[in-house]
Parts: C-alpha cells; sequence; structure tokens
C-alpha cells in the first residue's frame, strides 16, 4: 500500500474530509490532495503530526512494505524523549536502535510490559551514552 493510500484510507477511517485534515495539520487543502494523489511526503515535524493526527505510525506512513497503521507506536515515546533531550538526529539513532532490537521479540510471547521495560533500558543505556560522550567531547569552557 503507497503513502497516498494510506493517508487517504486513514482519513477516511478518521471520518474527517481533505478540508478537515488539512485544518487539523495547519496546512493548506491542496497539500492533502498532493499527499493523497501524488505521494509527495511531509518531512520532520509534519509527518510526525501527520501520523499523530490520523492515530497511526510513522513507520507505517514512511514504509510501503508496512501493512499494520500501529506498528512501531510501542517505541514512540522513546524516540520523543530522545528528541527533547538531543534533537532529531539522536531520535532517528534511537528509533533506528530499537527497531533492530523489535527483532528479538518477533514470533514470541512477551507481554508489553516487558517490552516497555526493555526498551525503557535501552533508551536508558542511549542517554547515558550520550551525556557521557557530552562531557567528553563536548565544547571545553575557556
Amino acid at each position: 500500500m503507497t503513502f497516498s493510500d494510506k493517508v487517504k484510507l486513514a482519513r477516511t477511517e478518521l471520518g474527517v474530509n481533505q478540508e478537515q485534515l488539512a485544518e487539523l495539520m495547519g496546512v493548506s487543502r491542496r497539500s492533502v490532495v498532493s499527499w493523497e494523489t501524488t505521494g509527495t511526503k511531509p518531512r520532520g515535524s509534519r509527518l510526525r503530526k501527520l501520523a499523530e493526527v490520523l492515530h497511526v505510525s510513522e513507520d507505517y506512513l514512511e514504509h510501503d512494505t508496512i501493512t499494520d497503521p500501529k506498528y512501531g507506536m510501542e517505541k514512540k515515546e522513546y524516540v520523543e524523549e530522545t528528541r527533547s533531550r538531543f534533537g532529531d538526529r539522536a531520535a532517528k539513532e534511537m528509533d533506528v536502535l530499537l527497531e533492530r532490537n523489535v527483532a528479538l521479540f518477533a514470533g514470541g510471547e512477551l507481554s508489553q510490559e516487558a517490552k516497555d521495560s526493555y526498551f525503557e533500558a535501552v533508551m536508558r543505556a542511549y542517554i547515558t551514552c550520550k551525556e557521557e560522550a557530552k562531557k567528553t567531547y563536548g565544547r571545553k569552557k575557556s
């Protein structure tokens, strides 16, 4: 399923028209039409907001091969916390790190609480390393 198909489907399931989605997003109707017809994808914060408004994951919107609208949502809070502390680049690194670890849960029966604990530990380790690196390699005060 393409990005355009996913946006249109999610919008319809949400029960809003293109004009209403544009208002929710703070963009023109033309932008929504473009997303739904040409496959033009918004970037960065606009893609995050679109996923939030449509109640789907960014991964679902970004990758045609992902068919579950909720895929990857369990890592969102960890990625967002990393973004707020270290910026977009670190958030991307955290997303990749957690995505690679999702494979550990494939085919197994693991509670959501156990997954959350694992993701929390990975995020805390990442943040600790970033903070230590900042102390060691950050700007030196003169």
